[in-house]
């Protein structure tokens, strides 16, 4: 199964490199894009949540190392929940 990083930059400028054991983020995420942040956080949901199941049909297990992506996720967006202008950019997609 291809997995992949995509890196992120967050509202105060600070760049993450993320993971996914799917390239499923190229369907729902595009290098150069801003999202608002609750949108990226749906994308988020939606592409590792796809990534995680793909792992369940191939192995009979959903993936931890996605759901710990996202997880890590939701809490570094939850430091900009109050900020409305908030929004989260894609910078790279590492295959």
């Amino acid at each position: 199964m291809p997995e992949m990083r995509f890196t992120v930059r967050w509202p105060d400028g600070q760049d993450e490199s993320c993971y996914s054991p799917s390239l499923v983020i190229r369907e729902h995420m595009e290098v150069g894009a801003a999202y608002p942040l609750a949108d990226f956080l749906d994308r988020s949901r939606t592409a590792l949540g796809i990534a995680s199941e793909r792992v369940r049909a191939k192995y009979g297990f959903p993936c931890s190392r996605a759901l710990g992506q996202l997880a890590r996720i939701e809490s570094a967006a939850a430091a900009y929940a109050g900020d409305p202008a908030a929004t989260v950019s894609i910078v790279a997609f590492e295959d």
